[in-house]
């Protein structure tokens, strides 16, 4: 399988339904994918579960499609930051859901997805309020959580350079969860710096296979259109 290169931003979220689980890249602005974030606020999309690390940082990104109002839920690790005023005041009037998820197990529900794991177990959480009606089991002495994996209709991640096949590179810690989304979502859809011929990326530096990408879209070629 090879992955589509797109003609833009808005022709690499097409056909995104309402109702649709968005996993959403990103640690606070760190690979944040921003364009991608911004076509679909474009394309109308409604009624979404967004899944991401936190839940927008000021006015841009994922915060300008939170205020657009058509986030029905918000599943997250840090929803609260010093410039998350637009998911705050959503969230204190009732607007939007929150599902809070320990960091760890946020990427690891993810990662189930992808590898065709039905649940796992883990202690984190154990003894919160993040607690409240999951099984609970006993194992070699500790006491562990039922989860359950996240699988999403759409990914949207940053990474720095793709090859036609849709390998990727990632830059830094601007890797952070788009390698686990990109194998937990039906479609996934990349904004790069740029794209380069197969075979000029070295193989042990392809952090994302491409059979795990479908579309991809390049800055500079957003910028020739």
């Amino acid at each position: 399988m090879t992955a589509r290169i797109c003609d833009g931003y808005d022709d690499a979220v097409a056909g995104t339904a309402d109702g649709s689980t968005v996993l959403v890249g990103g640690f606070g602005m760190a690979g944040m994918p921003v364009d991608l974030i911004d076509a679909l606020i474009r394309q109308g999309a409604a009624d979404l579960t967004i899944v991401s690390n936190n839940a927008g940082n000021g006015d841009t990104g994922l915060a300008a499609l939170l205020a657009t109002g058509r986030v029905r839920k918000v599943i997250c690790s840090f929803p609260r930051q010093a410039d998350s005023w637009v998911f705050d005041d959503l969230y204190r009037s009732g607007r939007i859901e929150l599902e809070v998820v320990p960091q760890g197990n946020l990427a690891e529900r993810m990662r189930a997805a992808g590898a065709g794991i039905g649940a796992f177990y883990s202690p984190t959480a154990v003894g919160t309020p993040l607690a409240e009606g999951k099984e609970v089991r006993e194992i070699d002495g500790r006491t562990y959580l039922l989860e359950y994996p996240i699988h999403g209709d759409l990914a949207l991640i940053k990474a720095r350079t793709a090859d036609r096949m849709g390998n990727l590179v990632y830059r830094r810690t601007a890797r952070n969860f788009g390698p686990v989304m990109a194998t937990a979502a039906r479609t996934v859809a990349v904004q790069v710096d740029r794209v380069v011929e197969t075979g000029a990326l070295d193989p042990e530096n392809v952090i994302t296979p491409g059979i795990y990408v479908d579309r991809v879209v390049a800055a500079e070629q957003e910028r020739a259109a």
